[in-house]
């Protein structure tokens, strides 16, 4: 599955979980998204739920972006993705022929205090700028 697959099926799953969470002020919606209360509330939203892993190993984990507004993907024939902001969190996982961002030790899209400063409920309008 490509990223951009992931990103349609999961604009999905968001748009569903928002639906029922119309009710709630944006800060309450934020912390609907915290990792436990997802978990138990929503065992569809991410495969690693029914493991009961974590994406990353950090006590706080919000679940709201998922992705990070920062990724981008690239058209070029060697560079396939990187991190807009250059994250020092940030690695690059490189093939023979191809460059890719690694998230994988950067948390800053779980934080609650980074998905308040891009919260917007439409997923998708946050994730706009992904494709560069």
């Amino acid at each position: 599955m490509t990223y951009l697959e992931w990103m349609a099926l999961h604009v999905k799953k968001h748009q569903e979980i928002l639906k029922k969470l119309e009710h709630l002020s944006d800060a309450e919606v934020i912390e609907y998204f915290c990792y436990e209360n997802m978990r138990k509330n929503e065992p569809d939203f991410c495969p690693l739920y029914a493991l009961e892993q974590k994406c990353h190993e950090t006590e706080e984990l919000n679940c709201y972006l998922c992705g990070c507004p920062h990724f981008r993907l690239k058209n070029d024939v060697h560079v396939k993705s990187f991190c807009a902001v250059n994250s020092r969190f940030g690695k690059e996982f490189k093939t023979k022929d191809e460059v890719h961002q690694d998230c994988s030790d950067c948390i800053i899209p779980h934080k609650k205090k980074f998905i308040e400063k891009f919260f917007l409920r439409d997923w998708n309008l946050i994730m706009k700028d992904i494709k560069s």
